[in-house]
């Protein structure tokens, strides 16, 4: 089961979503987004809660209330964590995220460390979760592979488009280096005829000129 939550402190809102279990964690993993962010609390076991922007959005958009949604919210799905102050919440975007034959079940990495980032949540805040599980469903149509794969195929259509766009702009190029090409070309030839001309123009016949004055 997925559960989906819904952030409404921002417009236009944000939604959240998170598996039921570990073994369902390995199959967010598998269809997440490449937008969506993911949190966890840090060095304790807890629900892995991913934060899904609109197509485009980095984490450097997301605002501060909503970073603090989430992590409210896995604090409040974390066993140990719920009854901790002072709980450290990692985030970070979906493609950094490390997975490995060794690991076990639910267990994820870093490619780069830098690219995570960290607050602090000092005690739980009851009308943050509560407003966030008000919002709480369970949409028994959402397939979480097929949204994957429909998303695979506007990415495949759109990088389609994108590399026609991109064959257009080189014919584009082409074409305007060889019209400059051709006027260069054109240019130079009649600066050679002019040359000849005026050369032919300079070449007088003194006998004749002398005829005309006798």
């Amino acid at each position: 089961m997925v559960f989906f939550f819904t952030s409404s402190i921002v417009s236009p809102a944000m939604t959240m979503y998170m598996g039921a279990d570990k073994h369902e964690n390995e199959e967010l993993l598998r269809y997440a987004f490449p937008e969506d962010i993911w949190f966890h609390v840090d060095k304790l076991s807890s629900a892995h809660v991913y934060l899904r922007p609109s197509r485009g959005t980095t984490i450097d958009d997301i605002p501060a209330v909503v970073i603090d949604d989430c992590a409210q919210l896995v604090k409040a799905n974390s066993i140990q964590g719920n009854k901790m102050n002072d709980v450290n919440v990692v985030y970070t975007p979906f493609p950094n995220l490390k997975k490995t034959g060794d690991m076990v079940v639910g267990q994820v990495g870093f490619h780069k460390g830098k690219e995570v980032r960290s607050v602090m949540v000092e005690k739980r805040k009851n009308e943050i979760v509560n407003r966030l599980n008000k919002t709480k469903r369970l949409p028994e149509e959402y397939n979480l592979r097929e949204a994957w794969e429909a998303r695979q195929q506007e990415d495949a259509q759109e990088r389609r488009h994108a590399a026609r766009e991109e064959r257009e702009r080189q014919k584009e190029e082409e074409k305007r280096r060889r019209d400059m090409a051709e006027l260069k070309s054109y240019t130079s030839m009649m600066q050679e005829e002019k040359m000849e001309t005026n050369q032919h123009d300079g070449d007088v016949d003194v006998a004749a000129f002398e005829e005309d004055f006798m």
